[in-house]
């Protein structure tokens, strides 16, 4: 695989990250880039800077508690219909701005397609899963998305290769996660 397509996955990779979690991939990203690991293009380079971290840090800090609380997860999947989608369109733009030959309104298109698809399967899985299980579904259901978001944002700039197989990871259990509603679901429906 040459440059380009690592590219591609690094995008398509961050882009999936944020649709789970808007924060977490930006602040990866710009951690990364700030201690010189990786090098982000302008203007994507503003995300090293320390007035962007500690934004980021502190909005990664009330995304976590948010939804981790049954209700509170769903307005906030409200609010963050707007940011998922932004944020994967920033990242999958950041990531193929070292190639010069692409056009960067297809990279913002991309990542908010991307990003806004995932976010719409967490949204739509979410109440669902807190009406099944009583809410014991939130926190559990929002820690396993942040921690596939560390996983996936680190696997789109370190080893992007990675990228395709958690892609079908994460597919694989959304598909489960629906089945294991759909039955608990019902269950409980009264007949």
């Amino acid at each position: 695989m040459d440059v380009s397509g690592f590219l591609l996955l690094t995008g398509l990779g961050l882009a999936v990250a944020a649709g789970l979690n808007a924060y977490i991939p930006l602040l990866i990203a710009g951690l990364l880039a700030h201690f010189g690991v990786i090098h982000l293009a302008n203007p994507y380079d503003l995300l090293a800077s320390w007035p962007a971290l500690i934004i980021l840090i502190a909005l990664l800090a009330v995304e976590i508690v948010a939804d981790k609380v049954p209700a509170i997860d769903s307005f906030n999947d409200v609010v963050q219909t707007l940011v998922r989608p932004a944020s994967g369109a920033v990242l999958f733009a950041g990531a193929i701005a070292p190639n010069s030959d692409w056009s960067q309104a297809l990279g913002l298109i991309a990542g908010l397609v991307t990003a806004g698809s995932v976010h719409a399967v967490k949204t739509s899985v979410r109440p669902v899963a807190n009406v099944a299980t009583g809410g014991i579904a939130a926190p559990v259901l929002s820690t396993v998305e942040d921690i596939f978001s560390v996983v996936m944002s680190f696997a789109a700039i370190l080893f992007p290769v990675l990228v395709i197989v958690l892609i079908v990871v994460l597919a694989w259990l959304a598909w489960r996660a629906l089945q294991r509603i759909r039955r608990a679901a019902g269950r409980t429906a009264p007949t």
